[in-house]
């Protein structure tokens, strides 16, 4: 049985592929956003913070793998 991608993993890969577009202008993006909707931008920023937050976490646990003591 092949699991299938959750709606959160779809939204992330669609983010991640439109992000990674080099002749998107990601600062015309964010004056967009900023002007946008109250509850988008929130909610773009809690994306934001929870992504550092695993970010950080995983550089925790390669940092704590690599002691040699």
């Amino acid at each position: 049985m092949k699991l299938r991608p959750t709606k959160e993993l779809k939204v992330a890969n669609t983010i991640s592929t439109l992000v990674n577009d080099l002749t998107l202008d990601l600062d015309q993006v964010g004056v967009y956003l900023a002007t946008n909707n109250n509850i988008t931008y929130k909610r773009i920023i809690e994306i934001a913070e929870a992504a550092r937050y695993e970010k950080e976490e995983l550089w925790k646990e390669n940092q704590d793998a690599n002691y040699l003591f």
